[in-house]
């Protein structure tokens, strides 16, 4: 992919920098899908953070001003990577690679920039972000990297920023990513954007699904939550051993059908830099971290999405604890759970080596 971008060098754009409200459908070429979905939420009305997407491009200049394009190249076609054990000692050494990379000065201004920007806008000096990966490919029907590329969380200080946008550039070169990528045909080497957006402090967060992923039925949707960040749900942190408290909607009438009280043994929360996992509190175990009626809000925009892109969706959402606004901060078409014995394996295989 990035060969095919460097050939038609002369008709693409060179903007590294892309505002929520500036992102239009035909963008997640440019930003990614996870940036330019979160920008087709804004215009529809669904609330997300305020943020930016640093582009496709701006991967694009760090890789060649730094010569990362031809070494990268080169590292890969020198290498038979069949087994586990070749996929991690690459990925090792192609992250490696990208870290000890300085940013061109030019893009590291704009970046800059871009983030003074928005601690402006929200009247804090340094604002915290979330840092996302966004790949060019995910979250379309064709191909889903869900859960592929790295996200860092409460990230403070125009330095910080720079440092985890090298580390979510390298998650393009995971164990896991290189595996999906040679599975799926898709090039080895490829672009990808970031997306940057002002951190929720989360009272609760989760998923909902607008069609049980497990058996298809588009008749439901159904509503995930546990105290704090979403990541005790959705990856990282605690997530896969929390048994979140759960709903099940009527997708018609958005009427909750049923309801249980999960154990949120566990919850991931902020601390002075990035996060932490600590123990639910006894009496926040036994209560629900929702009111029925922010559920069915949720139920309703994640419906409105789904009308919208004219798939099932997989959003993510959490309320601030502060002015318990609900926001939305991902949407995705859901993946039914039917892999192949390969993808099992595959997923068996990198499990342990998730960065």
């Amino acid at each position: 992919m990035f060969a095919s971008a460097l050939e038609n060098d002369g008709q693409m754009s060179k903007k590294f920098i892309y505002w929520l409200d500036e992102l239009t459908e035909e963008q997640s070429s440019v930003v990614g899908g996870k940036s330019a979905n979160i920008g087709r939420m804004l215009s529809l009305g669904v609330p997300v953070p305020p943020g930016f997407a640093i582009s496709a491009d701006a991967h694009r200049r760090f890789m060649e001003a730094t010569g990362l394009l031809q070494q990268a190249s080169r590292f890969l076609e020198l290498r038979q990577l069949k087994k586990v054990e070749q996929l991690t000692e690459a990925s090792l050494t192609l992250r490696r690679m990208v870290e000890e990379r300085e940013i061109p000065e030019d893009l590291k201004k704009e970046v800059a920039m871009a983030y003074q920007a928005l601690c402006a806008k929200t009247g804090i000096s340094e604002v915290p972000v979330a840092v996302r990966s966004s790949g060019i490919a995910e979250d379309s029907a064709a191909a889903s990297y869900a859960g592929q590329f790295d996200s860092y969380l409460n990230v403070r200080g125009e330095q910080e920023l720079l440092e985890k946008l090298k580390k979510a550039w390298s998650s393009a070169f995971t164990a896991r990513v290189l595996a999906y990528r040679m599975k799926k045909g898709i090039p080895a080497i490829e672009e990808i954007g970031v997306c940057v957006l002002k951190m929720v402090r989360a009272r609760c967060a989760g998923i909902a699904f607008t069609t049980d992923p497990n058996t298809g039925d588009i008749s439901k949707i159904i509503v995930e939550a546990n105290w704090g960040l979403g990541e005790s749900i959705v990856g990282g942190g605690a997530g896969g051993r929390v048994i979140p408290d759960r709903w099940i909607l009527d997708k018609d009438t958005l009427e909750i059908r049923e309801h249980s009280l999960g154990t949120k043994e566990r919850r991931v929360v902020f601390k002075e830099n990035g996060t932490c996992e600590e123990e639910t509190s006894t009496e926040d175990k036994l209560r629900f971290c929702l009111i029925e009626e922010e559920v069915r809000e949720i139920g309703r925009l994640a419906k409105l999405l789904e009308s919208y892109y004219i798939l099932p969706q997989d959003v993510e959402w959490a309320i601030d604890q502060e002015t318990n606004d609900l926001l939305f901060v991902q949407t995705r078409p859901v993946i039914i759970s039917t892999k192949d014995a390969t993808d099992q394996a595959i997923d068996l295989m990198l499990s342990r080596y998730i960065y």
